[in-house]
Protein backbone atom coordinates (compact mmCIF):
# COMPACT_ATOMS: atom_id res chain seq x y z
CA UNK A 1 0.00 0.00 0.00
CA UNK A 2 1.02 3.62 -0.44
CA UNK A 3 -0.07 6.23 2.19
CA UNK A 4 -1.32 9.85 2.15
CA UNK A 5 -1.58 12.36 4.61
CA UNK A 6 -4.38 15.24 3.52
CA UNK A 7 -4.99 17.11 6.74
CA UNK A 8 -7.58 19.62 5.21
CA UNK A 9 -11.58 19.65 5.87
CA UNK A 10 -12.68 21.29 2.73
CA UNK A 11 -10.26 23.76 1.38
CA UNK A 12 -9.02 24.75 4.85
CA UNK A 13 -5.53 23.14 5.54
CA UNK A 14 -5.53 22.23 9.67
CA UNK A 15 -1.50 21.91 10.21
CA UNK A 16 -2.41 20.43 13.75
CA UNK A 17 -4.95 18.17 12.62
CA UNK A 18 -4.35 15.06 15.24
CA UNK A 19 -3.19 12.49 12.79
CA UNK A 20 -2.32 9.39 14.87
CA UNK A 21 -0.34 7.54 12.18
CA UNK A 22 1.24 4.88 13.93
CA UNK A 23 4.89 3.97 14.09
CA UNK A 24 6.05 2.13 11.12
CA UNK A 25 3.46 3.79 9.05
CA UNK A 26 5.33 6.45 5.98
CA UNK A 27 2.63 8.83 4.56
CA UNK A 28 3.39 11.56 1.61
CA UNK A 29 1.90 14.50 2.57
CA UNK A 30 -0.67 16.37 0.55
CA UNK A 31 -0.06 19.91 0.58
CA UNK A 32 -1.49 22.65 -1.76
CA UNK A 33 -1.20 26.03 -2.24
CA UNK A 34 -4.80 26.66 -2.59
CA UNK A 35 -5.73 29.89 -4.79
CA UNK A 36 -7.22 32.91 -3.18
CA UNK A 37 -10.70 32.56 -4.70
CA UNK A 38 -14.22 30.58 -4.72
CA UNK A 39 -14.57 27.52 -2.49
CA UNK A 40 -14.73 25.64 -6.01
CA UNK A 41 -11.75 26.78 -7.04
CA UNK A 42 -10.00 25.79 -4.27
CA UNK A 43 -11.61 22.37 -3.64
CA UNK A 44 -11.04 21.43 -6.89
CA UNK A 45 -7.41 22.61 -6.31
CA UNK A 46 -6.69 20.15 -4.20
CA UNK A 47 -8.85 17.55 -4.94
CA UNK A 48 -6.24 17.61 -8.34
CA UNK A 49 -3.39 17.45 -6.14
CA UNK A 50 -5.20 14.22 -4.40
CA UNK A 51 -5.79 12.64 -7.77
CA UNK A 52 -2.46 12.91 -9.63
CA UNK A 53 -1.12 11.35 -6.12
CA UNK A 54 -3.35 8.54 -6.70
CA UNK A 55 -3.03 7.63 -10.00
CA UNK A 56 0.52 7.63 -10.13
CA UNK A 57 0.38 5.11 -7.00
CA UNK A 58 -2.10 3.16 -8.88
CA UNK A 59 -0.32 3.27 -11.96
CA UNK A 60 2.76 1.50 -9.78
CA UNK A 61 0.74 -1.25 -8.90
CA UNK A 62 -0.31 -0.11 -5.35
CA UNK A 63 -3.29 0.18 -3.41
CA UNK A 64 -3.45 3.75 -2.46
CA UNK A 65 -5.00 4.80 1.58
CA UNK A 66 -5.14 8.07 2.11
CA UNK A 67 -5.67 9.70 5.78
CA UNK A 68 -8.04 12.58 5.85
CA UNK A 69 -9.83 15.37 7.11
CA UNK A 70 -13.32 14.54 5.63
CA UNK A 71 -15.07 12.44 3.04
CA UNK A 72 -15.05 15.04 0.00
CA UNK A 73 -11.00 13.74 -0.72
CA UNK A 74 -12.86 10.42 -1.96
CA UNK A 75 -13.91 12.88 -5.00
CA UNK A 76 -10.43 13.45 -5.72
CA UNK A 77 -9.61 9.88 -5.34
CA UNK A 78 -12.04 8.57 -7.91
CA UNK A 79 -10.71 10.98 -10.38
CA UNK A 80 -7.46 9.78 -9.71
CA UNK A 81 -8.78 5.81 -10.56
CA UNK A 82 -10.01 6.88 -13.55
CA UNK A 83 -6.81 8.65 -14.68
CA UNK A 84 -5.50 5.43 -13.89
CA UNK A 85 -7.20 3.41 -16.17
CA UNK A 86 -9.45 1.98 -13.22
CA UNK A 87 -13.31 2.05 -13.04
CA UNK A 88 -14.21 1.52 -9.72
CA UNK A 89 -17.17 1.36 -7.83
CA UNK A 90 -18.02 3.11 -4.74
CA UNK A 91 -18.60 1.83 -1.42
CA UNK A 92 -19.20 5.03 1.50
CA UNK A 93 -18.87 4.23 4.93
CA UNK A 94 -20.42 6.75 6.79
CA UNK A 95 -23.01 8.09 10.07
CA UNK A 96 -24.55 10.28 7.20
CA UNK A 97 -25.89 9.90 3.88
CA UNK A 98 -23.37 13.11 2.62
CA UNK A 99 -26.22 13.43 0.10
CA UNK A 100 -27.59 17.10 0.47
CA UNK A 101 -27.44 19.29 -2.24
CA UNK A 102 -26.88 23.26 -2.15
CA UNK A 103 -31.32 23.17 -2.99
CA UNK A 104 -31.93 21.00 0.30
CA UNK A 105 -29.01 21.44 2.96
CA UNK A 106 -30.59 23.32 6.14
CA UNK A 107 -26.96 24.03 7.35
CA UNK A 108 -24.85 24.98 4.14
CA UNK A 109 -22.59 22.20 5.15
CA UNK A 110 -20.88 20.86 1.83
CA UNK A 111 -19.31 17.78 3.76
CA UNK A 112 -22.99 17.03 4.04
CA UNK A 113 -22.72 16.77 0.26
CA UNK A 114 -19.83 15.16 -1.02
CA UNK A 115 -21.17 11.63 -2.22
CA UNK A 116 -23.78 13.70 -4.01
CA UNK A 117 -20.82 15.63 -5.48
CA UNK A 118 -19.20 12.17 -6.52
CA UNK A 119 -22.45 11.38 -7.92
CA UNK A 120 -22.16 14.39 -10.39
CA UNK A 121 -24.25 16.95 -8.77
CA UNK A 122 -23.23 20.32 -10.01
CA UNK A 123 -20.72 18.50 -12.34
CA UNK A 124 -19.69 21.82 -13.22
CA UNK A 125 -18.16 22.85 -10.24
CA UNK A 126 -16.28 19.65 -8.99
CA UNK A 127 -16.26 16.35 -11.53
CA UNK A 128 -15.83 18.51 -14.60
CA UNK A 129 -13.01 20.41 -13.83
CA UNK A 130 -11.31 16.93 -12.40
CA UNK A 131 -12.38 14.94 -15.65
CA UNK A 132 -14.70 12.50 -13.15
CA UNK A 133 -17.04 10.23 -14.97
CA UNK A 134 -19.41 9.84 -11.41
CA UNK A 135 -20.43 6.19 -11.25
CA UNK A 136 -23.68 4.41 -11.67
CA UNK A 137 -25.71 4.92 -9.10
CA UNK A 138 -26.36 1.10 -8.69
CA UNK A 139 -22.18 0.71 -8.30
CA UNK A 140 -22.28 2.75 -4.90
CA UNK A 141 -23.19 1.06 -1.43
CA UNK A 142 -24.20 3.10 1.67
CA UNK A 143 -23.08 1.52 4.85
CA UNK A 144 -24.39 2.26 8.09
CA UNK A 145 -26.09 6.22 7.01
CA UNK A 146 -28.23 6.26 10.12
CA UNK A 147 -28.57 9.79 10.14
CA UNK A 148 -30.49 11.03 6.95
CA UNK A 149 -32.29 13.81 6.31
CA UNK A 150 -35.77 13.54 4.89
CA UNK A 151 -34.33 14.99 1.65
CA UNK A 152 -31.71 12.77 1.91
CA UNK A 153 -34.42 9.45 2.58
CA UNK A 154 -36.21 10.85 -0.28
CA UNK A 155 -33.49 10.93 -2.42
CA UNK A 156 -32.64 6.93 -1.68
CA UNK A 157 -35.83 6.16 -1.96
CA UNK A 158 -35.33 7.37 -5.67
CA UNK A 159 -32.41 5.94 -6.80
CA UNK A 160 -30.96 2.50 -7.14
CA UNK A 161 -27.91 3.11 -4.73
CA UNK A 162 -28.40 0.62 -2.21
CA UNK A 163 -27.83 0.71 1.55
CA UNK A 164 -26.37 -1.89 4.02
CA UNK A 165 -26.22 -1.79 7.97
CA UNK A 166 -22.29 -2.66 9.00
CA UNK A 167 -23.09 -5.05 11.44
CA UNK A 168 -24.68 -7.16 8.27
CA UNK A 169 -22.01 -6.49 5.78
CA UNK A 170 -20.90 -9.48 3.69
CA UNK A 171 -18.64 -10.13 0.67
CA UNK A 172 -21.51 -10.72 -1.59
CA UNK A 173 -23.20 -7.29 -0.39
CA UNK A 174 -20.57 -5.45 -2.18
CA UNK A 175 -20.59 -3.78 -5.82
CA UNK A 176 -18.33 -6.45 -8.15
CA UNK A 177 -15.36 -5.41 -9.79
CA UNK A 178 -12.91 -2.87 -7.90
CA UNK A 179 -14.29 -0.61 -5.44
CA UNK A 180 -13.35 2.95 -3.83
CA UNK A 181 -13.92 3.04 0.16
CA UNK A 182 -14.40 6.00 2.27
CA UNK A 183 -14.25 5.18 5.25
CA UNK A 184 -15.45 8.24 7.62
CA UNK A 185 -14.79 6.92 11.08
CA UNK A 186 -17.92 9.03 12.27
CA UNK A 187 -19.63 5.86 11.74
CA UNK A 188 -18.42 4.54 14.82
CA UNK A 189 -20.40 5.07 18.22
CA UNK A 190 -19.72 8.02 20.03
CA UNK A 191 -18.57 5.59 23.06
CA UNK A 192 -15.57 4.71 21.37
CA UNK A 193 -14.60 8.24 22.03
CA UNK A 194 -13.31 9.54 18.68
CA UNK A 195 -15.08 12.64 19.40
CA UNK A 196 -15.98 13.16 15.79
CA UNK A 197 -17.10 17.04 14.60
CA UNK A 198 -20.47 15.77 14.03
CA UNK A 199 -21.65 13.08 16.05
CA UNK A 200 -24.93 10.65 15.39
CA UNK A 201 -25.95 8.08 18.56
CA UNK A 202 -25.50 5.02 17.93
CA UNK A 203 -23.72 2.85 15.94
CA UNK A 204 -21.33 -0.06 15.27
CA UNK A 205 -18.33 -0.23 17.61
CA UNK A 206 -14.78 -0.76 16.41
CA UNK A 207 -14.61 -4.56 16.37
CA UNK A 208 -17.63 -4.26 14.22
CA UNK A 209 -16.17 -1.92 11.87
CA UNK A 210 -12.89 -3.80 11.50
CA UNK A 211 -14.72 -6.65 10.73
CA UNK A 212 -16.25 -4.74 7.74
CA UNK A 213 -12.82 -3.68 6.51
CA UNK A 214 -11.25 -7.17 6.96
CA UNK A 215 -14.32 -8.30 4.55
CA UNK A 216 -13.95 -5.15 2.09
CA UNK A 217 -10.06 -6.22 2.12
CA UNK A 218 -10.97 -9.82 1.61
CA UNK A 219 -12.15 -9.32 -1.85
CA UNK A 220 -9.01 -8.19 -3.56
CA UNK A 221 -11.18 -5.48 -5.18
CA UNK A 222 -10.46 -2.41 -2.87
CA UNK A 223 -8.38 0.30 -5.64
CA UNK A 224 -8.02 2.62 -2.84
CA UNK A 225 -9.15 3.64 0.68
CA UNK A 226 -9.91 6.83 2.43
CA UNK A 227 -9.76 7.30 6.06
CA UNK A 228 -11.84 9.83 7.22
CA UNK A 229 -10.44 11.19 10.47
CA UNK A 230 -13.73 13.68 10.85
CA UNK A 231 -12.66 15.54 14.01
CA UNK A 232 -11.72 18.71 15.29
CA UNK A 233 -8.16 19.51 15.65
CA UNK A 234 -6.31 20.25 19.13
CA UNK A 235 -7.83 17.84 21.32
CA UNK A 236 -4.63 16.24 22.99
CA UNK A 237 -6.65 13.98 25.65
CA UNK A 238 -7.62 11.36 22.93
CA UNK A 239 -5.19 11.60 20.98
CA UNK A 240 -3.68 8.04 22.80
CA UNK A 241 -8.00 6.20 21.57
CA UNK A 242 -7.34 7.66 18.37
CA UNK A 243 -3.81 6.10 17.51
CA UNK A 244 -5.53 2.92 18.78
CA UNK A 245 -8.10 3.12 16.89
CA UNK A 246 -6.36 4.12 13.92
CA UNK A 247 -3.41 1.60 14.22
CA UNK A 248 -6.28 -1.66 14.55
CA UNK A 249 -8.07 -0.15 11.03
CA UNK A 250 -4.26 -0.38 9.20
CA UNK A 251 -4.03 -3.76 10.82
CA UNK A 252 -7.50 -4.76 9.58
CA UNK A 253 -6.15 -3.70 5.46
CA UNK A 254 -3.46 -5.81 6.10
CA UNK A 255 -5.26 -8.68 7.66
CA UNK A 256 -8.38 -9.03 5.23
CA UNK A 257 -10.94 -12.17 5.70
CA UNK A 258 -10.50 -14.21 2.35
Amino acid sequence: MAFFHAPYHLDERLPDLDFPIPDGTEATDIHVELPGADVWSRLVALYEEVAQAIAAASRAGSTPTVISGDCTVSIGMAAGLQRAGLDPAIVWVDAHGDLQTLETTPSGYLGGMALRFLLGYRSDAIAEPLGLRPPAEDRVLLVDARDLDPAEKGYLDSTPLRRKAMEDLTADDLPSGLILINLDLDTLNPAERLNARYRAEGGPDLTAMLRAVRTMMGTGNVAALNIACTWDPGNPADEAVRRRTLAAILEATATPTP
